[in-house]
Parts: structure tokens; sequence; C-alpha cells
């Protein structure tokens, strides 16, 4: 698993902590009223609903990243600025915050300057995960998205 993996599942969870409501063949109990204004159903969705594969029933929504790092940091009980800091986002997360994490994360998230100049790659680095946070579905403060 890479570095920006363990971020995201830190701040997502796991897929098996949130497990999806599903509708399955056999929840469904037969209906006996007139089906004659009843909507028809394509025979993919029924294959789909009658299948091995259970119909998802809930839709996801937005992780607050803010709200998870700032209660992270809270816990956390050192003087944290996650907002201005890779390192301290890392260390609030209760994640390795070397040099050498920071540059296999830098890698991962497609960094091409020089990883020898700490400081420039901190300051990309924490733009450029702020970013792919909110691609991956990451609720972030536009302040910080720029």
């Amino acid at each position: 698993m890479g570095i920006f993996s363990s971020i995201k599942e830190k701040l997502f969870g796991k897929a098996e902590e949130k497990p999806a409501q599903t509708v399955t063949a056999e929840a469904v109990k037969p209906v006996t009223a007139d089906m004659s204004a009843t909507p028809t159903v394509s025979n993919e969705a029924v294959a789909t609903s009658t299948g091995s594969q259970p119909v998802a029933a809930t839709a996801s929504q937005p992780v607050d990243v803010a709200a998870i790092l700032d209660a992270a940091v809270a816990k956390n009980g050192q003087k944290l600025d996650w907002r201005r800091s890779i390192v301290d986002m890392m260390k609030a997360l209760g994640m390795d915050a070397s040099l050498q994490e920071r540059k296999e994360l830098a890698d991962e998230l497609g960094y091409t300057g020089d990883k020898s100049d700490s400081a420039s790659m901190n300051i990309w680095l924490h733009k450029a995960l702020m970013k792919a946070l909110a691609d991956n579905g990451g609720k972030v403060p536009a302040d910080l998205l720029d």
C-alpha cells in the first residue's frame, strides 16, 4: 500500500468499515398490488439485483478532510499546523513524516522537482495532496486548493 493510500484510508476509513446497504433478491418481498402503473425495469437491472452482486442503496458523501484533521490534531496534543505543513499533517494522522516518506509520497503524486530542496517539495506536496484528496471524494477547504 502506498503512502497516499494510507493517508486516504486514515481520512476516509477502510471500505470495509463503511459497508453500503445492499438489496438482494432474497430481501425483496412480493407485492400483490395492481402492477399496471409500475414502471418497467430493464433486464440488466433485474440481473444485477438478482445476481450475485448486490445493488448499493446508499450514496457516498464527501469526507470533510478539515474536520477530520482538526480532530486528529486535537487528539495528538502537539501544536500542529496541518493546513500549511505536510509534516504536521502526516504527524496528525500518526504517520511517519520523515524526509524519505515525503520523497516517496512525492514520487506517488508525480513530483518532478528537486527532492533535495525539501522546502519546495513540501509546499508542492501539501498542495498536490489536498488536490488529490479532493479528487478522491474529500471535501477540502477552497483556500487549500489554490
